[in-house]
């Protein structure tokens, strides 16, 4: 039998996911890493490079990149979930922290800073103020050049899950306010199969160390639905 755990405290967007842990591991990790961020692939920097990965559930995406030889930190505030990755991929070098939006006030007081940061299917679980409270602090944690992957589901909100209808455009924008370039904008079928629901994947830049450098080019990819 599995005991549900409660959402994390003071963590509205976490409402669902700790019913059953068990359960969605094994859903999130029937999915491959490339199936969900392939559009994007050729934009991720070399190993062995800083990544985080916030929301990081079963630690599916971590477990990909520390196999690659990337330094991977995945912050999960779900219990059940973080202890259910931790078993799954006990083998691989991934840091596991208790952290979660909008502050991520563990990994910001660590002074840290990543090449990689990924927010899967994460963003949409913030209000319009969590959003805007959210993006200066993932900005903080982004290195000189640093790329910010943002995935949004857009489809009818699973019963028990708290989720909002957040565009590609305004996650664009609220990027650029914070002075991160758009260097890539992608939509793709969902890797469950489920008809209703499909994804937009957004690629920003964090500013770079060198004054002079060129602004990367813009990307756009269109996903056949996996």
């Amino acid at each position: 039998m599995t005991t549900a755990l409660p959402p994390h405290p003071h963590v509205p967007g976490t409402a669902g996911y700790g019913a059953d842990p068990a359960a969605l591991a094994a859903q999130y990790e029937s999915i491959t890493f490339a199936d969900v961020h392939g559009s994007a692939l050729h934009l991720y920097p070399p190993a062995p490079s800083r990544v985080l990965d916030i929301g990081a559930g079963s630690g599916r995406d971590a477990a990909a990149l520390a196999r690659a030889g990337h330094q991977v930190v995945a912050a999960e505030p779900t219990a059940g979930l973080r202890q259910a990755g931790q078993r799954i991929h006990a083998g691989l070098p991934i840091e596991w922290v208790d952290d979660h939006l909008p502050a991520l006030a563990v990994l910001r007081a660590g002074g840290r800073r990543f090449d990689l940061v990924l927010l899967t299917a994460v963003w949409m679980h913030l209000d319009d103020a969590e959003r805007a409270a959210a993006m200066p602090a993932v900005a903080e944690l982004l290195a000189p050049g640093a790329l910010l992957v943002i995935s949004l589901r857009h489809g009818p909100v699973p019963a028990g899950r708290r989720m909002f209808d957040v565009s590609a455009e305004e996650t664009m924008a609220l990027g650029a306010r914070h002075g991160l370039a758009l260097v890539h904008h992608g939509t793709r079928g969902d890797a469950q199969g489920r008809a209703d629901v499909h994804w937009s994947i957004v690629g920003l830049r964090a500013p770079d160390a060198a004054p002079h450098s060129p602004p990367a080019p813009v990307h756009s990819a269109q996903q056949a639905p996996i």
